[in-house]
């Protein structure tokens, strides 16, 4: 339950801080918006490993240690989600969004009616990368959590298989109950990540 709490609130809040975030960059002009593209961009090669100490300092003073909070607050923002949605958006025509101004759409309207819907594939591939990175997560959650309550799947897994110790397919069944809803999620997101990949191709 707490995997499925963390990974669904982790995946619905970067999927759409992303979007939110990748509309203002392909279509927005502002000040120093060269700068924030570059700020984005360098996270793409800033391993997490570097940035755990720092995050954890921040997680401990606000006291969301062993909380909801802490396993989900610090990946809202994802630099890989924001770079990608902006490079789908960027092929999306412009005169769709100045016929939706014409019919008198605001900006919230461009997004809602003409971005989201042209960049479906690109938004599927992303929540399926979110929530399959997410579920599997181990590191983190192990860090900022301490009590059992708190666990998610991929640490109980640890902790059972030291328990089960050689009782084999009681390890094979956690291991395929754990597994299952990453399937389920890939089942249903398939034919949208390959259109992402297609339009991908095609457009570049």
């Amino acid at each position: 339950m707490n995997t499925l709490v963390v990974t669904t609130a982790i995946t619905i809040g970067q999927t759409s801080f992303s979007i939110l975030a990748a509309y203002a960059l392909a279509r927005f002009v502002f000040p120093l918006k060269s700068v924030i593209e570059i700020i984005v961009m360098g996270t793409l090669i800033m391993p997490f490993v570097v940035l755990m100490i720092p995050t954890f300092i921040i997680v401990y003073k606000l006291g969301w240690v062993d909380s909801y909070q802490g396993l989900i607050f610090p990946f809202l923002f994802n630099g890989f989600s924001i770079f990608f949605l902006r490079q789908f958006f960027l092929t999306i025509p412009k005169d769709l969004e100045d016929a939706a101004k014409i019919d008198g759409c605001g900006y919230l309207g461009i997004l809602r009616h003409v971005i989201i819907p042209n960049a479906r594939p690109a938004i599927a591939t992303i929540t399926l990368f979110t929530f399959l990175t997410e579920w599997r997560s181990y590191m983190w959650p192990l860090i900022v959590t301490n009590s059992a309550k708190m666990r998610t799947l991929p640490i109980g897994l640890k902790y059972f298989i030291g328990e089960a110790g050689g009782e084999y397919h009681l390890l094979m069944a956690a291991s395929l109950l754990s597994t299952l809803p990453v399937l389920l999620i890939y089942i249903i997101a398939e034919r949208q990540f390959v259109r992402s990949i297609t339009f991908t191709g095609l457009k570049g």
